[in-house]
C-alpha cells in the first residue's frame, strides 16, 4: 500500500503540503481533486521521486512499476507502434536481456531471456500496442507513421497510449482526458475500469472521475482528506463535513465568549479570583477550531446581446474542409459535404463525431476563421460571433498581456472603454495586480482559457462558438461556465469531450461523421450505447473476416472500413477480435470488444424522436426568443432584488457589529433596534417577490 505520513512539502515559499498523512490501497482507484495551483501535480512528483519531501516519509513498496503520462513532447522518427511499445519496461529488460545474451554467445542466458519474453507477451505486444492506439483515435496507417508527423494533442495521445502499455502496479495520470475526443474518452473510461493496479488520476471532468474512482483524495489548504467514494459522492460528504465543521466552531466560539465574560466580570474579584483563573487556564487548553474557509467561487455571466437575429445562420449545400499549404488553386481538401441546415435564435447544439471527422473545421469555417469550399453560408442582420479555440493560441498573441488584448479589443467593441474599466473587469476573472501584464505565453492553460472567456464577455454575442472549453478549466470554473451558458439568451454551439457541461447546456445535437452533418435524436447515453454497437459490429466483422483466413492486420483494417470509418475504438475491437491473447494490455488492463467506433447519423434508440421539419425548428427558435422577451424584464427585476438583499444584509451586519461593539447611547442603540426591524421586514419581502418572479420565470419557460 501507499502511506504519506505527516509529510511537509514547500516549493520555493509556497507550501504545497503541511503535515498531511494518507493511506491509500493496494488496487484502489483514487480520484485527486483541488483547485488549480493547490499542488496535485507536485504530488505526483513526489509519488515517483521526482520531488523529496521537507519531512515526514512516503512509501511505496519497492518491487511496484510505477507508470505516468510523460508531459514532454516526443521528439523522434521512431514509428508509433514502437514509441507506444517501449513504455513497456518488461518487455524492454526482456528484450535488451536478449541482446546481451547473444552478444556473449550465452546459450544458457540466451534461453532465459526468451523465457521472459515470453513472460512479457512479446509476440503479441505489437498487436497491443497498436489496439491502444486505435483506442485513442489512431487510424489505419497512422499506427506505423513517424512520431513526428504528429501534432501536439496526438503527441500527448501517444504518450498516454506507452503510459497504458506500461505493466504498472501504480499508475498515475494527469489530465489523461485533455486531448481526447468524446470517443477516445469512452474507450478509456472502459480501459481503466478493467484496470487491476492501485490508480491515481487527477482530472476536472466530473463524469470520468465518477465512472472510473472509488476513492477521492481532495488536497486543500495544503492537507490531504480521504473520502471514500466517487466525485459526486465526495462533494456530497465535503458539504456536510463543513456543516459540522462551522456548527462545531461556532459552539466552541459561544463557550469561549462565555469564558471570556465570566473572566472580565471577575478576574478583578478576590472572592471569584480562583474561579477566573481556572477559566483562564480552561481556555488556554482549549484547542481552537478553525472556522469553515472556502476558496471564492469563481462566477461570471454573459452580457445580454445587442440583438437576436432569427434566423442566425442558414447553410446551403456547404462542403468546409482545409486547403494544402504550397498546393495548386483547386487542390482542397473537403471533409464535410453538403450541410444543408439552419441555426435559431436560442438554440443550443452540442456537437458529436470521432476525431477527425470535421467537427473542428465545422466551427473553424463557421467563424470565418477559414473559408468555406462549397455552397452558401448566409448570416442573419446584426450577427455577433463569439469563438472559443480549441487551441487559445489561435486567437491570442503570447507576447501581449491580457490588459494589452483587452485595450486593443475594446477599441474594437467599446470605444469609450478606460483602462481601469478594464482592469475591473478583468479582475473578476482572476486577474489581478501584476497579472494583467503578463505576457500570456507565460500563462497556464487554465488562465489563458479564463482570458479567452473574458474576451467573449466583452463582445456581447449573439452566437457562441465553443471548441473544447473546458480543456485546461478546473471543476469550480466549468460549473461557472456552465451556470453563464445556462442563463445566456443567444444561440450556442458546443464541441466538447465533457459530458457534464454537454448534459446541462445542450438540448439537441448533431452529429458529424462519414463528411455530413446529420442531427441526431438521443441523448449522451444514446451516443454512448450506439458507439458500443458499432464497435461490437466491427469486431464481428473481423472475426468472420479472420475465419476466412485473412490475416490479422488485414481483418483489422477490413473492419475498420466495414464499420464505415470506425474511430480507434471500433479499430481497436476489430485488432481484438482479430489476435490471439489480445485481452490484456499491461499490467491487468485488456483491450476488448467494449470500445467505441465512429459514429454515423443515426443511433440506435429504442424509439428515436421524429425528425424535426426546419418549420418545427424555425418555431421552437422563435418560441424561445418570445419567451426570452417575456422574461427578460422579469430577471433584470430579481437583479435589482438581489441587489438590494446584497445592500440590506451589509447594512445589518454592520448595525449588528455597532451593537457588538458596546459603545452607542441608549437613544442609539433604540434607533439600531427600530432599523434592524425595519430591515429584517424588507428582506422578508424583498425574498417574496424574487420567489414570485422565479415562478413566473420558470412557468413561461415550461410552455415555450
Amino acid at each position: 500500500m501507499i502511506t504519506l505520513r505527516n509529510i511537509t512539502l514547500r516549493r520555493g515559499t509556497k507550501v504545497v503540503l503541511d503535515d498531511a498523512s494518507v493511506t491509500l490501497q493496494p488496487g484502489e482507484k483514487v480520484g485527486l481533486v483541488g483547485r488549480n495551483g493547490a499542488g496535485k501535480s507536485s504530488l505526483f512528483a513526489l509519488l515517483t521521486d521526482r520531488l523529496h519531501s521537507d519531512k515526514g516519509d512516503v512509501e511505496i513498496p519497492r518491487q511496484w512499476a510505477v507508470g505516468e503520462v510523460a508531459q514532454n513532447m516526443p521528439e523522434t522518427e521512431m514509428p508509433a507502434t514502437d514509441f507506444v511499445l517501449e513504455g513497456d519496461t518488461r518487455l524492454m529488460a526482456a528484450r535488451e536481456a536478449l541482446a546481451q545474451a547473444e552478444a556473449a554467445d550465452d546459450g544458457h542466458a540466451i534461453a532465459e531471456a526468451h523465457g521472459l519474453l515470453m513472460d512479457a507477451g512479446a509476440f503479441d505486444a505489437p498487436a497491443r500496442a497498436q489496439a491502444l492506439l486505435m483506442g485513442l483515435g489512431f487510424k489505419g496507417a497512422q499506427v506505423d507513421a513517424p512520431v513526428n508527423s504528429f501534432s501536439g494533442g496526438w503527441r500527448m495521445r501517444l504518450q498516454l497510449a506507452r503510459a497504458l502499455m506500461c505493466p504498472a502496479d501504480l499508475m498515475l495520470l494527469d489530465e489523461p482526458t485533455n486531448h481526447l475526443d468524446l470517443d477516445a474518452l469512452v474507450w478509456l473510461e472502459a480501459w481503466l475500469q478493467r484496470y487491476e493496479g492501485t490508480l491515481i488520476v487527477i482530472s476536472h471532468d466530473r463524469e470520468f472521475l465518477d465512472a472510473i474512482t472509488k476513492v477521492t483524495l481532495h488536497l486543500d489548504e495544503a492537507k490531504l482528506h480521504r473520502y471514500g467514494g466517487n466525485y459526486t459522492a465526495f462533494e456530497a460528504m465535503r458539504a456536510e463535513r463543513m456543516v459540522l465543521q462551522q456548527a462545531a466552531f461556532e459552539k466552541q466560539q459561544d463557550r469561549v465568549a462565555h469564558l471570556q465574560k465570566f473572566i472580565d466580570r471577575f478576574k478583578a474579584k478576590a472572592s471569584k479570583a480562583k474561579q477566573a483563573q481556572s477559566r483562564v487556564k480552561a481556555l488556554e487548553r482549549m484547542e481552537r477550531l478553525a472556522p469553515v474557509l472556502t476558496s471564492a467561487d469563481f462566477s461570471f455571466s454573459f452580457r445580454e446581446p445587442l440583438s437576436l437575429p432569427n434566423p442566425m445562420l442558414m447553410f446551403d449545400q456547404v462542403s468546409v474542409g482545409y486547403l494544402t499549404p504550397g498546393a495548386p488553386e483547386g487542390d482542397e481538401k473537403v471533409i464535410v459535404r453538403g450541410v444543408d441546415r439552419s441555426v435559431l435564435a436560442g438554440q443550443r447544439f452540442g456537437i458529436l463525431g470521432a476525431n477527425g471527422q470535421g467537427k473542428s473545421t465545422l466551427v473553424k469555417t463557421i467563424a470565418r476563421m477559414q473559408p468555406s469550399l462549397g455552397g452558401t453560408i448566409t448570416e442573419g442582420k446584426g450577427l455577433s460571433i463569439g469563438y472559443f479555440a480549441q487551441q487559445e493560441m489561435d486567437v491570442l498573441r503570447p507576447d501581449e498581456g491580457p490588459l494589452q488584448h483587452m485595450v486593443r479589443l475594446a477599441k474594437e467593441v467599446s470605444p469609450s472603454a478606460r483602462e481601469q474599466e478594464l482592469r475591473d473587469f478583468l479582475g473578476q476573472f482572476r486577474f489581478v495586480g501584476d497579472m494583467v501584464n503578463q505576457a500570456v505565453g507565460s500563462l497556464s492553460g487554465g488562465e489563458k482559457a479564463r482570458l479567452v472567456l473574458a474576451m467573449l464577455v466583452w463582445q456581447r454575442p449573439n452566437l457562441l462558438l465553443l471548441d473544447e472549453p473546458t480543456n485546461h478549466l478546473d471543476l469550480q470554473t466549468r460549473e461557472a461556465l456552465s451556470m453563464a451558458l445556462n442563463e445566456f439568451e443567444g444561440t450556442v454551439m458546443l464541441v466538447s469531450h465533457d459530458r457534464a457541461l454537454l448534459r446541462e447546456v445542450c438540448d439537441e445535437f448533431w452529429l458529424v461523421a462519414e463528411g455530413k452533418v446529420a442531427p441526431f435524436d438521443g441523448d449522451l447515453d444514446d451516443y454512448q450505447r450506439w458507439l458500443l454497437e458499432q464497435s461490437k459490429e466491427a469486431a464481428k466483422q473481423a472475426k468472420e473476416l479472420a475465419k476466412r483466413g485473412k490475416a490479422g492486420a488485414a481483418a483489422a483494417g477490413a473492419a475498420a472500413t466495414a464499420a464505415g470509418g470506425a474511430s480507434g475504438a471500433g479499430a481497436t475491437s476489430a485488432a481484438a477480435g482479430s489476435t490471439d491473447g489480445l485481452s490484456g494490455a499491461g499490467a491487468g488492463g485488456g483491450v476488448n470488444g467494449s470500445a467505441a467506433a465512429a459514429p454515423v447519423a443515426k443511433p440506435p434508440a429504442a424509439a428515436p424522436a421524429p425528425i424535426a421539419s426546419r418549420d418545427d425548428r424555425k418555431a421552437a427558435g422563435q418560441a424561445r426568443q418570445r419567451v426570452a422577451e417575456q422574461t427578460r424584464p422579469l430577471r433584470k427585476e430579481m437583479e435589482q432584488i438581489d441587489a438590494r438583499l446584497k445592500a440590506l444584509h451589509a447594512e445589518r451586519e454592520a448595525l449588528e457589529a455597532q451593537l457588538s461593539g458596546g459603545a452607542m447611547t441608549p437613544a442609539q442603540i433604540a434607533d439600531a433596534g427600530k432599523r434592524l426591524k425595519a430591515i429584517g421586514d424588507e428582506v422578508e419581502e424583498k425574498e417574496l417577490r424574487w420567489l414570485e418572479l422565479s415562478e413566473q420565470v420558470d412557468a413561461l419557460q415550461a410552455t415555450s
